[in-house]
């Protein structure tokens, strides 16, 4: 792993072969991806089909003196693997190939180590890196204990070096993890704390969830005129990004959260809490999937969302599917979409094509949670006549003698704050 994770000049120097295990076709091509975007050259492939791969060494044994001739020939200096390895099995393929052996959890971890940018964001990789390396420790020193085995039993003085060394590093990464946990339980409350307060301003919240590259960033600075930057990498947003949009003069909040993918480590799912939460608490879900793939990929990393969804809670909150990149297709393909997910927004978050829909829907479904309030509001409140009309938008007003006269549709968790005001004496339903 320690390859991997070193500098761009050392990593171009890295050539990996891929290899995987299924019981019907192996796809690797998101492997590549992912190693493209860590900065490590696929010099060729192996795939073995096989029922589950073998519990001690991935492949089987037949296979392995394949495999190592594969990697002589394709002039490969490492091994990447298609799952998250045992420790045995990593340990038993690197002895058998004798070259370094890196699966897919490694590699993602590595590539979250580069992108994070907040102090938050590099806490959770540190942590999920911590965590994952912990199980792997004892296979490090597995030739100091047995330097140990040969000693006398009993007393003191009498283990061997390895199990000291062993017990010293899972100590230090043990207190190390804990420490981690702390300053995250810390950066979170903080984190609720803000949540508190856009909640106090009732200001309708969208979560762009997706699958890794499905262009929500792009989406975000077009929706927003942010300038959040944009490259075709797996994993290039990780740390949360919210900004404020306008629909017919109501201010919105647009949270872009980090890229979903297949196979996504459980550790990572937790370590990434910072932008799942922003799901987990947002009023409505966009899920914003690239249209211009094939259509059996496209289901695959829609079922990958959904599942990363539910397992953070999120599976009730209400969502809405925008279909990205339509740019990309013809007529025909258009028609077919619409045809195969009518409820859907098809856009273009790189040519703004559709977005004036993708507005229309999202208003249509906060609209619809909306409380009509009818409101007589004395003219020295004017702070209460400002968040009015920024949690109302467009609302009627007229000014009377006692003060100004509103009928305005409110967010529901707001309308308690104004119903002092109530017009007719019922809490702000009018007649």
């Amino acid at each position: 792993m320690d390859s991997v994770q070193n500098g761009s000049t050392r990593r171009a120097a890295q050539r990996a072969l891929t290899i995987g295990v299924a019981p019907d076709e192996v796809d690797l091509s998101e492997l590549r991806e992912l190693l493209r975007t860590a900065g490590v050259a696929v010099t060729g492939e192996m795939v073995q089909r096989r029922e589950r791969p073998d519990p001690d060494r991935y492949f089987g044994r037949g296979k392995l003196a394949e495999l190592k001739q594969a990697a002589k020939e394709a002039d490969a200096n490492l091994i990447a693997v298609d799952d998250e390895l045992l420790p045995r099995q990593e340990r038993n393929l690197e002895e058998e190939l004798g070259i370094p052996v890196i699966d897919r959890t490694a590699i993602i971890l590595d590539i979250f180590a580069d992108h994070a940018r907040s102090a938050e964001g590099k806490l959770q990789v540190e942590l999920a890196q911590l965590e994952y390396n912990l199980a792997r420790m004892r296979g490090l020193w597995t030739h100091l204990e047995r330097l140990g085995a040969g000693r006398m039993d009993g007393g003191i003085g009498t283990r061997g070096p390895g199990e000291s060394q062993i017990e010293t590093d899972r100590r230090l990464a043990r207190n190390r993890i804990s420490a981690l946990r702390r300053r995250l339980r810390d950066t979170k409350a903080t984190r609720a704390t803000m949540r508190r307060e856009r909640d106090r301003a009732a200001l309708p919240t969208v979560a762009l969830a997706g699958y890794t590259n499905a262009g929500k960033s792009t989406l975000l600075n077009t929706m927003t005129g942010a300038e959040v930057g944009v490259r075709e990498r797996l994993f290039h947003t990780l740390d949360p990004t919210t900004r404020s949009f306008e629909i017919s003069g109501r201010q919105y909040l647009l949270t872009d959260t980090v890229g979903f993918i297949r196979k996504l480590p459980h550790q990572l799912v937790e370590a990434f809490s910072a932008t799942l939460e922003e799901a987990l608490g947002a009023d409505l879900i966009l899920h914003v999937v690239d249209a211009s793939v094939p259509e059996e990929e496209m289901h695959q990393m829609m079922a990958a969302v959904d599942e990363v969804l539910d397992e953070i809670g999120a599976g009730d909150t209400p969502r809405l599917l925008a279909l990205n990149k339509v740019d990309l297709l013809g007529d025909e393909g258009r028609r077919e979409l619409s045809f195969r997910f009518p409820d859907a927004v098809q856009i273009s978050g790189a040519t703004g094509d559709g977005l004036d829909d993708l507005r229309e829907a999202i208003e249509g479904r906060f609209l619809a949670t909306l409380r009509p309030m009818e409101l007589l509001v004395p003219y020295r409140e004017g702070g209460t006549l400002s968040e009015l009309h920024d949690l109302a938008g467009e609302l009627e007003r007229e000014d009377t003698a006692e003060g100004v006269r509103i009928r305005a549709r409110v967010p529901a968790a707001a309308a308690p704050r104004f119903e002092r005001f109530s017009a007719n004496g019922d809490g702000g339903q009018p007649g």
